[in-house]
């Protein structure tokens, strides 16, 4: 726990009632995964996601999605250099460790594909010339609720690049009159120290040697494979959702200082990892059910395994 325990107090100089925030976003940072955040304007999304960079230490840059955004600005482009006769590539900012991709639902669809290279294979190609992104590479992408004006519907395909989607509401009262009395110091992000240098390289090594046993895949498997049974689903959660659930779970382990993952792993990660990935039926929308209630019966409905610490004697 002290390693997600030094983020959340480097965090709370500048932000505050968003702990299990920060420990999602550097569970998805640690395996290697990505993350959506919903919610109304306002609620410190964007500063959030830059104090999260420079705790971690890592280059950051924004994006503002906006409906004239081209892919070109995104990935970088080729320019003709009259100094040198030649024409060369401008790395766009895309070219970075944490890229914020900031309200991504209000750019054409796109425009938000040219996300996708670069979250699956961190690279992009640009007119048939590949080019490796730094690592890490992460992306923070922030979504207003589909109801509010001049926002698009994310496709299927980008959303589920995503390992996490997040949810941020409004703070309760005594929480946000600590935000005021925080912001009251004038407190800003980039006066925050990063931790030591190496602290993510130990938590990515101590994430490798995580052990999830046998009975730990098989609740996963078999968590991911009840959401395509259900009758308010029209299409389940993918193969991909259950490779992403099982790095998450080891993430999540590692970053509470654990090399072994337990079923609470699983069931914490699930509904982050999975409410994204579920297309519900018509007529399951218009009863008002939702991802979230769907994943949570499943998760009831399928019988607790026990792996975890008492297997740890029989893995060797």
């Amino acid at each position: 726990m002290k390693a997600l325990e030094a983020v959340n107090e480097k965090v709370s100089q500048v932000i505050v009632g968003y702990s299990e925030i920060v420990e999602d976003m550097l569970t998805a940072l640690v395996a290697g995964g990505h993350v959506i955040i919903e919610g109304v304007p306002g609620i410190a999304k964007t500063t959030l996601a830059k104090t999260f960079a420079r705790v971690t230490g890592l280059k950051f840059c924004r994006v503002q999605f906006t409906q004239d955004l081209l892919p070109a600005d995104i990935t970088g482009h080729y320019y003709f250099n009259y100094e040198t006769n030649q024409f060369e590539f401008r790395e766009g900012p895309i070219f970075t460790n944490v890229l914020l991709a900031d309200e991504i639902n209000r750019a054409p669809t796109k425009t938000q594909s040219a996300l996708l290279e670069a979250m699956e294979e961190g690279q992009v190609t640009v007119e048939g010339s590949t080019f490796p992104l730094p690592r890490p590479f992460f992306v923070i992408a922030t979504i207003n609720p589909i109801e509010h004006e001049g926002v698009y519907t994310l496709p299927e395909a980008q959303l589920d690049r995503f390992m996490f989607k997040l949810k941020m509401g409004y703070l309760p009262r005594e929480v946000e009159l600590a935000m005021l009395k925080l912001k009251n110091q004038k407190y800003r992000f980039y006066e925050v120290d990063p931790l030591e240098e190496g602290f993510l390289k130990s938590l990515r090594e101590a994430f490798l040697k995580v052990y999830a046993d046998e009975e730990i895949l098989r609740y996963i498997g078999d968590l991911v494979r009840a959401t395509r049974e259900r009758d308010e689903v029209l299409y389940g959660a993918s193969p991909r959702a259950a490779e992403q659930i099982l790095y998450a779970s080891k993430a999540r382990a590692a970053v509470q200082g654990r090399d072994f993952v337990l079923p609470d792993d699983v069931k914490d990660v699930a509904v982050k990892a999975l409410r994204h990935r579920l297309i519900l039926s018509v007529e399951a929308e218009m009863s008002g059910v939702t991802p979230e209630r769907v994943i949570e019966d499943v998760l009831r409905s399928i019988p607790p395994v026990t792996g975890g610490s008492q297997k740890q004697a029989g893995r060797k």
